[in-house]
């Protein structure tokens, strides 16, 4: 009882709707409703995403995420585990992973983009350095994500990956 009684307002609603829509519609001098044409779309409209090609000077985050980094001597002192954005898509900090073995037990840090410096080791093979030891890294305070709790003993960072301040 109640099916019969659904479809018939859902009809009589679509009626009305296409009757509103038609009353509204646009109407020459002789009252009849003449057709408004679309615009046809070109990539050139605002609705439309701007595609973009990569070009050879292009560094992509996945071969970025894991990538080591070298200090002025040349040595290892850790691996690139993450960036941060700002608001409007620049790097804010850069973190780095350091200390531990395979992943297991290595500390965050983040650094400012100002000292991190990327180019290339070959066409293949992104490499980023910085002037620090691992032992300064490795000193700094650890970065924490967002929801997640500081290690046991360990001052929270501050945002950004500034060191944390002392009270």
């Amino acid at each position: 009882m109640r099916t019969p009684l659904l479809a018939s307002a859902l009809v009589l609603a679509g009626l009305t709707t296409a009757l509103a829509q038609n009353a509204g519609a646009n109407t020459e001098s002789g009252g009849a409703a003449t057709p408004v044409p679309g615009q046809p779309a070109t990539m050139a409209d605002n609705l439309r995403p701007t595609f973009v090609a990569q070009s050879p000077d292009d560094m992509v985050a996945s071969k970025l995420i894991g990538s080591s980094v070298v200090n002025g001597a040349k040595e290892t002192i850790g691996q690139i585990a993450d960036f941060v954005l700002d608001q409007k898509g620049a790097v804010k900090s850069w973190i780095i992973g350091v200390g531990g073995f395979l992943g297991i037990g290595s500390k965050y840090v983040a650094v400012d983009p100002s000292v991190l410096k990327l180019d290339r080791a070959d066409d293949k093979t992104l490499q980023a350095r910085i002037d620090t030891t691992k032992d300064q890294l490795r000193a700094a305070p650890e970065y924490v994500y967002l929801g997640k709790e500081p290690p046991k003993g360990a001052a929270p960072a501050s945002p950004a990956g500034e060191p944390a301040r002392k009270p």
